[in-house]
């Protein structure tokens, strides 16, 4: 046998182990899950406490993604602030585990109102719960897999895309917690049929409109950093004359299980002869990504502490879009222009 060859008992052997890595993986995380609901709500905000001074300090799980984006984004930023930014985040984001795993338990129909309020509400019912097709934003902020949630149990049919899981098991799990309250998920690959579909029979697109688009994405400055986004977003919306909103859910009070649910603002291509907001924004693909990102801004101003600052959302630029980021930035220093649409612009 050649060192390429691979005997199908070794293939089917590595599968088998495999699976099983899989499905005590997904064991563990029921296990832990289940426990999880039990915790009294303050017990359970305690531990998120104590874990996310392990994870600030000793075990400093992804510290220079997070110090290279702090320092890219807050540059007048103390070493002191971004600690405690660091470390509010890392509770942010324990504590949204617990509220996911609290959720199937302790948010239901009949108590929905003790646990979130919201703003805007009117507009978006009045947008989802239609038979025109709608466009709902948000970021890695707040807590986006609650926002989902509510959505279902207001009757609001939804449709997110996301990464098929590794782990079988796991992927079938989260489906189904999705899915309890009327929410599909599709795969993003190969999801543009389904998507078409959905859209025509006058469902709600929700997306996480902050995800790296790779280097043939449309880049654009966010937060003061060139990122690249996918120009699907805007295009869903622009050629469905779907509307977008820009959304999130945020904890609020400092409390566990505590949101607020709000409408930052929409716009609408049907609406550019009597609305001037909605005219610029969906001009085009570029102007229309451009407006999300800014109402993504606006919603991160909000609640710093509760956005992802360890996801990779900022990639290293290819030099021709570094140059162009760099011009603009040069103009905007001399003419106090928006360095984004300067870069869009040059």
């Amino acid at each position: 046998m050649t060192a390429s060859t691979v005997s199908p008992n070794t293939a089917s052997s590595g599968s088998q182990s495999s699976a099983i890595t899989d499905a005590l993986t997904y064991a563990v995380v029921r296990v832990v899950v289940a426990v999880i609901q039990v915790l009294p709500m303050d017990m359970g905000d305690h531990l998120c406490r104590g874990l996310a001074v392990a994870l600030a300090g000793p075990l400093a799980i992804r510290r220079r993604v997070i110090a290279d984006t702090l320092a890219n984004v807050y540059p007048t930023a103390s070493a002191a602030q971004k600690h405690q930014l660091t470390l509010s985040m890392w509770h942010h984001l324990m504590l949204m585990i617990c509220e996911i795993a609290w959720a199937q338990r302790r948010l239901h129909l009949a108590n929905w109102t003790d646990h979130i309020r919201f703003r805007g509400n009117r507009e978006i019912l009045a947008t989802s719960l239609v038979s025109r097709p709608s466009v709902l934003v948000s970021g890695h902020f707040g807590n986006f897999e609650i926002g989902s949630y509510t959505f279902g149990l207001m009757g609001v049919r939804t449709l997110a895309i996301a990464r098929t899981l590794d782990n079988a098991y796991l992927h079938r799990w989260v489906e189904r917690f999705r899915g309890a309250k009327g929410q599909l998920l599709v795969d993003k690959n190969g999801c543009a049929p389904i998507v078409d579909q959905f859209m025509r029979e006058g469902g709600a697109l929700s997306l996480l409109a902050d995800q790296h688009a790779g280097n043939k994405g449309l880049w654009v400055d966010f937060c003061g950093v060139p990122a690249s986004c996918h120009k699907a977003l805007a295009l869903f919306s622009l050629t469905n004359q779907a509307p977008m909103l820009a959304l999130y859910t945020r904890r609020v009070d400092g409390r566990p299980l505590q949101f607020e649910s709000a409408l930052v603002e929409m716009v609408d291509p049907l609406a550019i002869d009597i609305d001037e907001r909605s005219r610029v924004a969906c001009e085009s693909v570029e102007s229309l990504t451009h407006w999300y990102n800014r109402q993504l801004e606006r919603i991160i101003d909000i609640a710093p502490e509760q956005y992802w600052w360890l996801h990779r959302r900022w990639r290293t630029p290819p030099p021709r879009i570094a140059k162009r980021f760099a011009k603009a930035k040069q103009c905007h220093t001399q003419h106090n222009t928006s360095p984004g649409q300067e870069a869009q612009a040059a």
